[in-house]
């Protein structure tokens, strides 16, 4: 079973951290394990627009054994990941490791950050790009350069989300779930 956690701060963009975990959770039962996992040592984390989530884990639960790790923008969601010294550390050790690291609209920053797209193509939010520290700045919605995907905004989330079960699962099931909730890009 692939596992996949997904990073909760305060000030996190909701539909960026919701829709992954909610087409990833409609992946065939035992296929996709995916988390939420808060960053503030508290379960409940209140979004950039109000809505409090509660998260699966706190980040002092969580195994270092995860395929993905996905990070939602979100200001300052993006500012209060990047503080987090553990998280910070794991990412690097994920990255390193050749496994999964992903993140959508502002959250590239930390990436960036990390030294973690340095010469690699990614994306982030528009006007951001001078974060992508080192990075060649892709124009997609949705950038996959080795094990490392970046995506552009909210609006990007939904190919965000298929896009990581096409690299966990396959192609073939990101058209299921592309299909299943009626999705039509263009």
């Amino acid at each position: 079973m692939k596992k996949v956690y997904v990073f909760l701060a305060e000030g996190f963009e909701e539909m960026e951290a919701v829709t992954p975990v909610d087409l990833l959770r409609r992946v065939q039962e035992g296929v996709v394990d995916v988390k939420l996992v808060s960053v503030t040592g508290d379960k409940a984390v209140t979004g950039a627009h109000g809505i409090t989530y509660m998260a699966d884990l706190l980040f002092e639960e969580i195994e270092d054994d995860a395929d993905m790790l996905v990070l939602p923008g979100g200001m300052p969601g993006t500012t209060n990941l990047l503080a987090h010294e553990g998280l910070a550390e794991l990412l690097i050790k994920q990255y390193n490791d050749r496994k999964w690291v992903a993140a959508i609209c502002a959250a590239p920053m930390v990436l960036g950050a990390l030294g973690i797209v340095m010469g690699r193509w990614a994306t982030i939010y528009p006007g951001m790009e001078e974060y992508l520290v080192g990075a060649d700045i892709s124009d997609e919605e949705v950038c996959v350069n080795g094990n490392v995907i970046t995506s552009k905004a909210p609006g990007t989330a939904i190919p965000f989300a298929l896009k990581l079960i096409e690299v966990l699962v396959s192609e073939s099931y990101a058209e299921h779930i592309k299909k299943e909730i009626v999705f039509q890009q263009g």
